[in-house]
């Protein structure tokens, strides 16, 4: 494994941003390879500026370089002006950390967080030289590996990867490291790539296509079995019980260049018990697991002195759930150690918290952050209307979002984002409406503090996703979408202060297309690569005609797989993989989404029985009805770790 550098610096000055290629990152390693030793690509198939701040893979990064045995390095999908002049010069995909070419890694892992780079992933293995379909591999080729978000339905890539890891990868990756391993020291035999394949099988969490058997009948797809008899049935995904065991990141990696969420990030808690019914993230990572607070500080610490950022963000689905988030907040603004010298500090750092709920945002919350410079809040209603945020659970009133805009702007900022999704089961106009109702309301909450402030609108087109409770929907059409979005550009055509953006709703179908699929989806994504569809995420380079096209000539149909509703007794291509969750709690939510029955918060209210929690000794407790003297609404915090009781209670709601 040669470095093929200077085959690859002649190449930098021709292209558009060379900083992509280079590594030298703050943080970076320049593993040694050896004969004892399993050599891990790890590869995020986009741009290197989206691809560079993602924890999962800086994550596993550090975990398998502190193993004696194994080494990491990392790559990301070379822009389109560079894979050209590599495809010229015979350049094949490198790992950023020493260049190595990727075919001589012994496995090389992808880390799947949107659907639309499924073609990148297959673009990705062509230029290393391995053979894009997994069954045309032989045992000088890598394993093609496979984590993340999109792993729940891992159907429409079962042709081209060979093993899934479904769930939190951090004690997996070792496992997969310990097989390989005794792999590489039997020789890499004819026939020892299979017996391999099998053996991951049998792993918990792991998922390899070609140990089981599909079989349709007409459309449908009826069975997906395993080949043996010691190959599970169904999948269940990894979970990690104790995030406090895992303080990773401790490496941040500092970036020579811009890159997206360019902040120290620090993981403060996975999963959530909201129930958000559209939601495909809290439903697959529960049950919720919360980073000990000093251990949060502590990162936090640790990663400012070591990075010199400015901006620290407290990263989980809700960060304003966490237990005691305040206080939190409060101690790290407030921290000399974390903000420099004491009375200078608080004007140095600022903590952004993303993904807040507006019930969980108080005063309280915001004068914390608001010490600091403040970074741009963003709330997510998902939907403009009290009725419509009952069918999807998403179970907050006018008044906790007024409430929590009314917090921002009183402590100062003058800017509020907001996200809302539409095509949304039972959605009707005076739903869709609702939401520049939202934001015309939300800009007189400020004007009416005698600000001037604004609010930008984001409205996507929902797609139902596998493992939750709306994959039974059928989503909305691309001609009722942009019905939607157009109705909504005229409400808000006349208002000062609201700002509407709104994602395209092609590629929302397209998203629908490659995330519902099952098997035969692969043909369809295979042809859209070789047509040239890569980065189909960046709106520059999307095409839908590619799917549409592609689609048509392998006999497939849309409505199928997009626009029907399924049936309760159908099985659906992600059946055989375990979220954890029940399929009959799955069920019986979707029903009480269409009898608009919100499902209160299980932290409050007495165990649903969703499975989430099966085995890892997770207590339920009723949250008592009355709150304690000087309790705040939505604190968000945890009874069972003895915080404050929210006033208005989720249970309470009709």
């Amino acid at each position: 494994m040669t470095s093929l550098w200077p085959r690859i610096e002649p190449l930098l000055a021709k292209v558009q941003k060379p900083a992509r290629y280079i590594g030298c990152e703050d943080g970076a390693l320049a593993p040694v390879p050896g004969p004892g030793k399993v050599a891990w690509l790890l590869v995020y198939p986009d741009a290197y500026e989206v691809g560079l701040p993602n924890q999962g893979l800086q994550i596993l990064y550090e975990i398998i370089n502190e193993r004696p045995d194994a080494l990491a390095e990392r790559s990301y999908a070379p822009w389109i002006d560079m894979e050209a002049l590599m495809r010229e010069r015979g350049v094949p995909l490198f790992s950023v950390d020493t260049h190595r070419a990727a075919g001589g890694f012994d496995l090389i892992a992808f880390n799947l967080s949107a659907e639309l780079v499924y073609t990148n992933l297959l673009n990705c293995l062509d230029l290393a030289g391995v053979p894009v379909r997994a069954s045309e591999r032989g045992p000088e080729h890598p394993v093609v590996v496979a984590g993340g978000h999109c792993t729940f339905n891992p159907e429409p890539l079962a042709d081209f990867v060979d093993v899934f890891v479904i769930g939190d990868g951090e004690e997996a990756v070792s496992e997969v490291t310990e097989a390989v391993r005794e792999w590489k020291a039997g020789g890499r035999t004819a026939g020892s790539r299979e017996r391999l394949l099998h053996d991951l099988a049998t792993m918990p969490g792991v998922y390899v296509p070609s140990m089981y058997d599909v079989a349709y009948d007409g459309d449908r797809l009826v069975a997906v079995t395993p080949r043996f008899a010691d190959v599970p049935e169904r999948v269940e995904k990894r979970t990690i019980a104790d995030l406090g065991a895992w303080p990773y990141p401790k490496r941040q990696l500092v970036p020579l260049t811009e890159v997206v969420h360019d902040r120290l990030n620090v993981e403060i808690f996975r999963g959530c018990t909201r129930g958000c019914r559209f939601c495909q993230a809290g439903m697959i990572t529960r049950p919720v697991r919360e980073r000990p607070a000093a251990q949060v500080r502590q990162m936090v610490r640790d990663g400012l002195d070591r990075t010199g950022y400015d901006e620290v963000s407290l990263t989980s689905l809700s960060s304003a759930d966490y237990s005691g988030i305040g206080d939190v907040v409060g101690g790290i603004i407030n921290d000399p150690m974390c903000t420099g010298e004491a009375g200078v500090g608080a004007a140095q750092v600022s903590v952004s918290l993303p993904s807040l709920r507006v019930d969980a945002f108080t005063v309280g919350v915001a004068s914390e952050i608001q010490k600091a410079r403040r970074t741009g809040l963003t709330f997510a209603p998902e939907a403009g209307t009290w009725r419509m945020r009952q069918v999807i659970n998403k179970l907050i009133r006018e008044e906790d979002l007024y409430g929590a805009v009314e917090s921002a702007f009183s402590q100062g900022w003058r800017r509020v984002k907001l996200y809302f999704l539409t095509g949304l089961p039972t959605e009707t106009d005076d739903d869709t409406l609702g939401i520049a109702e939202l934001s015309r309301n939300c800009v007189a909450v400020g004007k009416g503090l005698g600000k001037n402030v604004s609010v930008t609108s984001s409205v996507g087109g929902f797609v139902p996703k596998p493992q939750t409770p709306f994959q039974w929907f059928g989503q909305n059409t691309v001609e009722e979408l942009r019905r939607k979005v157009n109705l909504l550009r005229d409400a808000t055509r006349k208002d000062r202060g609201v700002q509407l953006k709104w994602h395209d709703p092609r590629a929302t179908l397209a998203e629908g297309i490659a995330s519902r699929g099952d098997r035969r989806l692969g043909a369809v994504i295979e042809d859209v690569w070789r047509q040239g569809g890569t980065f189909q995420e960046w709106s520059e380079c999307f095409d839908l005609s590619r799917w549409e096209d592609a689609m048509a000539r392998h006999g497939l149909s849309i409505e199928w797989y997009v626009y029907r509703h399924r049936e309760e007794a159908e099985i659906l291509p992600w059946d055989h993989i375990s979220a954890g969750l029940h399929k009959d709690f799955l069920w019986q939510d979707w029903r009480d989404a269409l009898a608009k029955s919100g499902l209160p918060d299980c932290r409050w209210t007495p165990c649903y029985d969703c499975g989430a929690c099966t085995g890892y000794g997770i207590e339920h407790v009723v949250a008592s009805a009355v709150a304690p003297a000087g309790g705040s609404q939505g604190t968000g915090q945890d009874l069972s770790r003895g915080g404050d009781v929210p006033v208005k209670l989720l249970a309470a709601r009709p």
